[in-house]
């Protein structure tokens, strides 16, 4: 589990490429500075397992799966990602309960600029449309934000200064396409409620 409150922004150093898998590197200092082999961490959002540690680089092998249903298949050495090591029992619940199951790709729509903060639309899928709800929260990237409006296909969200320079949402431009995790609960409520029209 994780909470949406990015710990580093990490670079990745090479993508080896093993059959349909790859595997990714990446220096993050911070990060890192702990981990262990067989230690989850949240790359972009999506919950990963470290399988080599050199010093402040860390190795991990994502599948056809992870490939297909989020961004990690673009990630090139220099992309930058968000890194966030797992909650453990006791740690301040900053942000929201977030698993690193990607549930589908979006993308961001429009970006309009207020001053220091930015004014994000994103596309999403519209099955998962259905799990949104003004208020409440989303993970985009593995950053766990407020939503402000929800449409059938579309939300938005307002980032504040210290979010766009510390998470890769600073650097966002329409067309690039984000991983998103919707709120647990909300995926509950509506397999029951799918159970109870059945």
């Amino acid at each position: 589990m994780f909470t949406g409150l990015v710990e580093e922004l990490g670079t990745i150093t090479a993508v080896v490429p093993q059959g349909a898998a790859v595997e990714l590197s990446l220096r993050a200092p911070l990060v890192a500075s702990d981990a262990a082999l067989g230690d989850s961490i949240a790359v972009n959002g999506c919950c990963l397992t470290v399988v080599r540690r050199d010093n402040d680089l860390l190795t991990f092998e994502a599948g056809s799966e992870t490939l297909s249903r989020t961004n990690l298949g673009k990630l090139q050495p220099g992309s930058r990602v968000n890194l966030e090591r797992s909650l453990k029992v006791g740690d301040r619940l900053g942000g929201h309960y977030v698993s690193g199951h990607i549930d589908g790709l979006g993308a961001l729509d429009v970006r309009r600029e207020e001053g220091p903060w930015a004014f994000l639309w994103f596309r999403l899928p519209r099955e998962l449309s259905r799990q949104l709800a003004a208020k409440a929260s989303i993970a985009v990237d593995g950053v766990s934000l407020t939503l402000v409006e929800v449409t059938n296909d579309s939300f938005s969200v307002a980032l504040i200064p210290h979010t766009l320079a510390v998470t890769t949402l600073g650097a966002l431009k329409p067309g690039d396409a984000v991983n998103l995790e919707t709120d647990l609960l909300a995926k509950y409520v509506q397999r029951q409620l799918e159970f109870l029209k059945s």
